[in-house]
């Protein structure tokens, strides 16, 4: 009896923290919209911003954010795969891999501003690219490698053992067991891990900040040394920080509500994959 009581007091206890979770999301997309509704319009997302943000659009802004966070994916992707394959396929030491899973752990928790930190010491100053895009992306790609890596490991090892034993029953290679068996089946994790990933650099200020992207002055990058890019948490920062224009703060809110939208569009097309992932291991 004592028991019950227990574990009806603990469905309870998680189903309120799970609505107040909820509630809070709720009420930060409402404060954000009511706010920024009124700045969205056609010309917002296609011109150029004026008067120091308090005029003008933001599209320089989303083009800027937008290549950051393609640059992250194309840095992040194939270094996943390959920590992932090593995790799951060439490593056999359960000490070894548990060494990996602890290298993703500490990485994932490095604050952000050291990644920016970084990327000022290497790229801007040793390697004398200045402010670039690339710069941003390759920092932004590695504070979601951990992201990525851990859902596709988390997918090779999910896989059904008699995949693998009937790959290996007709003969084939460890890297033609990788090829024809374990990428096929993984691309779910790794759509997944990305888009989580994403969702969360897209939202990032401090690893670009020093690295990659200016307020103002900045189009489509045209080389890769002193070529930063406009961004929107930047823009927002920046206008939050040392804008005293009234104007400004439609703007600022409007361009929270947009940064907003593209972070939640990120994590939602990642939620079907998570799912039907949930799913095949389940009838596993």
């Amino acid at each position: 009896m004592r028991r019950k009581s227990v574990h009806r007091l603990f469905v309870v206890a998680t189903g309120l923290c799970a609505v107040a979770a909820v509630a809070l999301l709720v009420l930060i997309v409402w404060s954000i919209a009511s706010r920024g509704w009124a700045a969205l319009s056609w010309s917002f997302f296609t011109g150029h911003m004026r008067e120091v943000g308090a005029d003008g659009g933001i599209f320089h802004n989303l083009i800027g954010t937008l290549i950051l966070l393609a640059t992250a994916a194309a840095t992040s992707t194939p270094l996943a795969l390959a920590i992932a394959l090593v995790h799951g396929v060439y490593l056999r030491h359960h000490r070894l891999r548990r060494f990996v899973g602890l290298g993703l752990t500490i990485l994932n928790g490095v604050p952000s501003i050291l990644f920016g930190l970084f990327g000022m010491i290497v790229f801007v100053q040793w390697l004398g690219w200045g402010k670039s895009w690339l710069t941003g992306g390759l920092l932004l790609g590695l504070m979601i490698l951990p992201t990525v890596s851990v859902s596709l490991i988390e997918r090779i090892a999910s896989l059904p053992d008699r995949y693998l034993e009937a790959a290996a029953g007709l003969g084939l290679p460890t890297s033609r067991i990788i090829r024809s068996v374990i990428l096929p089946q993984s691309l779910g994790g790794l759509l997944t891990g990305s888009l989580l990933g994403l969702a969360r650099a897209a939202g990032e200020t401090a690893p670009i900040m020093f690295t990659a992207t200016i307020f103002a002055g900045a189009t489509i990058p045209q080389g890769i040394k002193e070529s930063p890019v406009l961004s929107l948490p930047y823009h927002i920062f920046v206008l939050a920080q040392d804008s005293f224009d009234p104007a400004a703060g439609g703007r600022l809110w409007g361009a929270a509500l947009v940064l907003l939208g593209l972070v939640l569009t990120l994590s939602l097309a990642a939620l079907p994959a998570r799912l039907r992932l949930h799913e095949e291991a389940h009838d596993t």
